[in-house]
This record gives structure tokens, sequence and C-alpha cells, in this order.
């Protein structure tokens, strides 16, 4: 892990395309905007561990059909 002193106002590039900006220091609290592409997901990180945890229950959810019963009820249409 890299650690760094910014002040407000400073910021530091991530690889060519993120740039992440101190906005504001006040007490414990520090407010940064983050600069990204679209395409480049950006979440708090106890959001992420929830999203992450989601994904495993769903994809450990029984399966109750198989390709061929979806395509039969595809036919049945």
């Amino acid at each position: 892990m890299l650690a760094l002193t910014r002040k407000a106002g400073q910021s530091i590039i991530i690889g060519e395309i993120i740039e992440v900006t101190v906005v504001e220091v006040s007490g414990e609290h520090v407010k940064l905007a983050v600069k990204a592409p679209r395409e480049v997901p950006i979440h708090r990180k106890e959001i992420y561990e929830q999203i992450q945890a989601e994904n495993r229950a769903a994809a450990s959810l029984p399966v109750e059909m198989n390709v061929q019963e979806l395509l039969d009820l595809d036919k049945k249409k």
C-alpha cells in the first residue's frame, strides 16, 4: 500500500486515466473527488463489499431448470 500526504486542492493520478483530488479536510473527515471514465466503476468500499456478497449469494442459488427445459418452455409460447 502506498501512503501519500496531500493538501486540499492537490491530486494524485492512478494509471493514466484516474485522478483523485482532495477537495476538503475538516477534522477527521476528508472529502475526495474522483475523475475517471464512465466505464470505470467507483464505489465506497462498504458498498463494493455488499455488491460482492450479493453476487456470491446469487451465484450459489440452486439452478432449478437446465438449458433444455428453458428451450422447451420457449417453444411452448
